[in-house]
């Protein structure tokens, strides 16, 4: 690992997120280590660093100069320009979802991050989950056929109060762009990856709901909204397919479980005992090429 015990990480971003997840599971990570903290708001960074260790810094640059990795937890519009820098600074980086501000600005970093040759991880937290793990490898290989059929709901009233509901990225986009990354990559994992929109709509209060045609031609279904009274969070996932069915509900594990299974990966693989992340800002692409084709398709 560079020859070095952990890897130098600096944190950029002080929202919920960063201090709920990215600040305590890169500091207890044994293999990481917070060196350096940038935030908008100088007195947020230093209570980050406080927290969780490194420097606050003043700028960017001079975060880049202190690390080897950097893990995001900013707006998408903001991601979209700051993952450009840390790549052509040849730091690794982790990314939340959505990628980016646009499709356009979200293939910027992917060719920032290719150019570079760094290694990059979006925080997709229900794939590193050892339950859906689990699920997925109970499923017949994809693509599924026709014969089968698939079905996503996610139901919440985060919007409605609490920490995320201040996030102005998520009230104005909401389940768009805030669930549909982890229900379209769990839908193509478990099926197969998606050929078409079939047909999509959006209603008040931001209920979405559309279809997928499958590679194979398996058809799956989502319901998702962020915005009605229901607490706690209402999730299913299923596949029905020949002589089967396959179902994932529920809470299937913490936040700071998922995140430390990331780093593992992370870690292996800038040390090189292990592959690239399977889950990249290339898979982020996809993603959100995805959605705005489902966000076209409901008018």
């Amino acid at each position: 690992m560079c020859g070095v015990d952990q890897l130098r990480v600096g944190l950029v971003g002080g929202g919920p997120w960063a201090r709920n997840v990215h600040g305590p599971g890169l500091a207890a990570h044994p293999s990481t280590e917070i060196t350096a903290v940038w935030t908008r708001r100088p007195e947020v960074a230093d209570e980050l660093a406080a927290e969780f260790g490194g420097r606050a810094c003043d700028r960017l640059d001079d975060l880049l100069d202190d690390v080897d990795v950097v893990a995001f937890a900013v707006p998408p519009q903001v991601q979209g320009e700051l993952a450009v820098r840390a790549a052509a600074a040849g730091r690794h980086m982790i990314c939340e979802k959505p990628l980016a501000g646009s499709v356009e600005d979200a293939r910027a970093v992917v060719s920032a991050v290719q150019r570079a040759g760094v290694h990059s991880s979006m925080v997709l937290t229900l794939r590193h989950s050892p339950a859906v793990r689990e699920w997925l490898a109970g499923m017949p290989s994809a693509p599924a056929g026709p014969d089968t059929v698939a079905s996503a709901r996610w139901l919440s009233g985060a919007l409605l109060g609490g920490p995320y509901s201040a996030s102005s990225w998520r009230m104005e986009h909401g389940a768009l762009l805030d669930l549909s990354p982890h229900v379209i990559d769990l839908l193509e994992a478990a099926v197969g990856p998606v050929a078409s929109i079939d047909w999509a709509h959006h209603d008040e209060p931001d209920l979405w709901r559309y279809g997928l045609v499958h590679e194979g031609g398996a058809h799956s279904t989502v319901t998702m909204s962020m915005r009605l009274p229901i607490d706690p969070t209402e999730t299913e996932f299923a596949v029905f397919g020949p002589g089967a069915s396959h179902r994932l509900a529920g809470r299937t594990a913490d936040a700071s479980t998922c995140y430390a299974a990331l780093l593992d990966e992370l870690v292996a693989a800038v040390a090189g005992t292990g592959p690239a992340p399977a889950l990249g800002v290339e898979r982020g692409l996809r993603l959100q090429e995805l959605i705005e084709q489902v966000r076209a398709a409901a008018g």
